[in-house]
């Protein structure tokens, strides 16, 4: 996530692409709402929503507001598959 935040070489830090950034709510989509939608599998998964299979990770902060650099740092509390709690830090 934070690769499309940053457009940086993780080996150098140079930057690749910055038109190509994107902000974080776009990239959160990304990994969510519209890898559902490209599975044809919107009606039931990609968002918290009623009626929606629970499928969701718990992270150890809030990305909003983070700076895009520490994401890497973040760590998953928890994780839920299929309604069921499969990982608990």
């Amino acid at each position: 996530m934070a690769g499309m935040l940053l457009r940086e070489s993780r080996a150098s830090g140079r930057s690749s692409g910055p038109e190509q950034c994107v902000g974080l709510d776009e990239a959160l989509r990304a990994y969510t709402v519209n890898a559902a939608r490209q599975n044809f599998a919107e009606a039931w998964k990609g968002a918290v929503e009623a009626g929606k299979i629970a499928d969701l990770c718990v992270l150890d902060r809030p990305l909003l507001g983070l700076e895009p650099h520490r994401i890497a740092e973040t760590e998953v509390d928890l994780t839920v598959f299929d309604g069921r709690i499969v990982h608990e830090r």
